[in-house]
């Protein structure tokens, strides 16, 4: 079950969402490789903890080494990785272009594939209002959303979902919902 927040959108450069709640996930926990490497050697697996680590460790280091070559990686029913790029702003010409005036960055791109595409979440995800697991009311974030990088979710990709208490769907980020853009 996904517990979920409501935000108030204080973007004003985003008119038909400003002054409304939307519903943002609230992540309880992060697990890491060793966390991850622990949980499944815990499904009855003959490989260790360690053997586990090793492999999955061996897997990220090769991901980000292929994708920083261009590659797009795809973990079959988890996602396709890949290197997408911020630009600043449009060149008037290709002769008037240049990465440091036109390029602000790059961002890991993650979209949801097979068993683990957008289509199967919108199925298999319900939702729970993170205030109704508190008791008291009080929401772990309710930060507004203002458009401006806090390090949070700027709220720059469409909202999308609906804060029924179960159930409900909607799409985040670019390109099918993958929302780690």
């Amino acid at each position: 079950m996904l517990l979920y927040v409501l935000k108030l959108n204080q973007n004003a450069k985003m008119p038909e969402a400003y002054g409304k709640y939307y519903a943002y996930p609230v992540i309880t926990q992060t697990v890491g490789i060793d966390g991850l490497a622990e949980h499944m050697a815990s499904h009855n697996t003959p490989f260790s903890k360690g053997a586990i680590k090793g492999m999955i460790t061996d897997m990220v280091s090769c991901i980000k080494e292929l994708t920083l070559q261009g590659f797009a990686v795809k973990i079959d029913d988890l996602a396709i990785f890949s290197i997408g790029i911020r630009n600043k702003e449009g060149a008037a010409s290709e002769k008037e272009f240049t990465i440091a005036k036109n390029i602000e960055g790059f961002r890991l791109r993650a979209r949801g594939t097979g068993e683990f595409s957008a289509k199967t979440i919108n199925l298999e995800a319900t939702l729970k209002k993170a205030s109704a697991l508190l008791g008291d009311g009080t929401n772990p974030d309710t930060t507004p959303d203002t458009g401006k990088d806090t390090g949070k979710d700027t709220g720059k990709d469409t909202p999308g979902g609906d804060n029924t208490d179960q159930g409900g769907s909607g799409t985040t980020g670019e390109g099918g919902g993958d929302g780690l853009e």
